[in-house]
This record gives C-alpha cells, structure tokens and sequence, in this order.
C-alpha cells in the first residue's frame, strides 16, 4: 500500500552522518520535514539484530530512509570483500526486516550503480540487473545491495509494503571520506593533490590509465533525488539517481588541478588497476518525476574543496 508522505512523520534516517545521510537530513528539513530521528553508530549498532529490533520496537518510524553502509573504492572493495559483503548484509537485513515488522510505512533503501553487470549497455537501464556477471573488482559489495533490493522488492511484493530503491551512481561532496586509499575517486583525489599541491609537487600520480569514464552526482542532488521519491514514487522497479552524462578520469583530473589550483604534472599509474571502462547511468525514469540535477562538476568540485579547506583537521579519512 502507498505511503503518502505527511510532514508530521517520524522520518529515521539511517547514516545520518554519512555524505548522503547528512544531506538528505537537510533535504528534508528544508522542505518541512521536522520529526527525524537519528542514531551515531555508537548509540545504534545496525550490524546488532537485537539492538536494531528494540529501535525499531521502541521508536516504530513511520518512515525510514537507510543510507547506512560500508562503502569504499576500489582498493578498499577488492582487499576487503568479506567484509563488504558481511557487513552490508547485517545492516540491510535488520533494518529492513525490523522496519517491516514494526509497522514502518515507507522505506527507501540506497542500492548503488555497481549492482549492474560489467558489460551492460551503456548508458544502463534499471533493466539490466541480474542479466549478466559483476564487475570483479566490487562483486562482494554489489551482491549485498542487490540482496537488499531483493528483500524489500518481495516484502512488497507478498504483502503490499511500501518499499522503493534507489541506485545512485558515484557520489561526491561536504562530509565526503577523504582517505588517500581507501576512498572513492574524488574525495581520495583531493586529498592526495592537496597534498601535492602545499608539497608543489612536479608531478601527480592518476591511479589507472585515467582513461575510464565515470559518472558522478552531487551529494545535494542525490539528496534532492531521494526526497522527491519519497513524495512522488511508490513502485516495485528500482530507480537510477545520477546526471546521466560522464567524463574520463583524466578529464576529471585536470578539472581537479584547476579547482585546487595545482600546477604540476599529471601521469597515470597503469598498474593500478581501472574498473569498468564506463558506467553512465539512464535517469530518464528519475527525471520523469520532476526531478533534474542542479551542480555541474565544475561547481560541485570547488564547494567541496571550500569545505574540505575549511574542516580538513576534522575531515573524516577513515
């Protein structure tokens, strides 16, 4: 049954200090939506079943929203499978189940753009899930947030519940992790060349041939995408959130130079390994509900950076 959003629901956001989480907090803020609950994870352990149960038993959200998740690049993903897998498994099993079995109206689960097969056609429809092998270097990940997808898309289906997945494509932006290793491409890019930059380096090093194409959203955006589903959509198919087009990493590499005002060069590190060649998502069915992304990476680039200037002692790079 579908769930019309009111202003007065109790709205849990899981991950709530995460770059999506946080974002979506304030997404939801602006538009009137005040009653949030939130947890740290040292105050609610999702990978807990019990702890999750009494939550949910206790605080019975009407609305849930899980942005939860162990999540990575590709070092991080190809030296860190088990736990990718294990953990993502736990935090969507018990939030989910726990939601459902407590009366929760409407859930919003955060799937990802790499639950699709590595050779799916370009640029990929919702469609392609499950037609053919993942990408190798995140597979374990990737197998945990289509279980995700699965669990919520057959408790809809056998009893109705108002359940709905969005697949986000590469995000970025304030609060992002900065790790130098095991982030995703931009935050560890920017950490690495800022570094270079106080250093003034002669030279960056691109991990990869930098000829891959990447898409990437703002964090705004994704928030903006996630609030507008929440009031628009009820249905089973998932849905792409993404800008639709792409850029080479070493596009992105040289936009990075000139937002963070590096003057070296750029060489590419070809044994690092590349990932898919492309992967550009369709957002045509997004877009059909009103929805349209605002920040250009141009602009999305220089706000992090400013951000990042000005929290860089309190960054997180974990």
């Amino acid at each position: 049954m579908s769930h019309t959003m009111n202003k007065s629901d109790k709205i849990f956001v899981a991950g709530h200090r995460g770059l999506i989480g946080s974002a979506t907090c304030n997404a939801l803020r602006a538009k009137g939506y005040t009653n949030l609950v939130t947890r740290t994870r040292q105050e609610l352990d999702l990978t807990s079943q019990s702890a999750v149960e009494a939550f949910f038993a206790s605080e019975k959200p009407d609305v849930v929203i899980l942005c939860a998740a162990k999540v990575g690049g590709i070092v991080a993903n190809k030296t860190q499978p088990g736990d990718f897998i294990r953990e993502n498994l736990e935090i969507q099993t018990n939030t989910i189940t726990s939601a459902w079995r407590n009366g929760t109206k409407k859930f919003l689960f955060l799937g990802s753009s790499c639950i699709y097969p590595a050779q799916a056609t370009q640029p990929i429809t919702e469609d392609a899930l499950l037609t053919g092998p993942l990408e190798p270097t995140n597979d374990a990940y990737a197998v945990a947030k289509i279980a995700g997808i699965m669990l919520g898309q057959s408790l809809r289906k056998q009893y109705g519940w108002d359940f709905i997945s969005a697949q986000p494509t590469n995000l970025y932006g304030e609060g992002d992790n900065f790790h130098p290793e095991h982030s995703h491409v931009i935050p560890g890019m920017m950490a690495r060349m800022h570094i270079a930059k106080l250093a003034n380096a002669p030279t960056f090093t691109i991990w990869g041939t930098g000829k891959p194409m990447r898409e990437f959203l703002y964090s705004t955006d994704c928030a903006a995408a996630l609030v507008t589903m929440l009031e628009t959509y009820s249905d089973l198919p998932i849905l792409n959130v993404g800008t639709g087009e792409d850029v080479t990493i070493a596009e992105l590499a040289t936009t990075m130079a000139q937002t963070l005002g590096y003057q070296g060069e750029l060489v590419f590190d070809t044994t690092r390994p590349d990932g898919m060649m492309r992967k550009v998502l369709n957002v045509s069915r997004l877009k059909s509900l009103g929805w349209e992304p605002k920040v250009t990476l141009q602009q999305g680039l220089t706000s992090m950076y400013n951000w990042y200037l000005a929290n860089i002692a309190s960054a997180r790079a974990a």
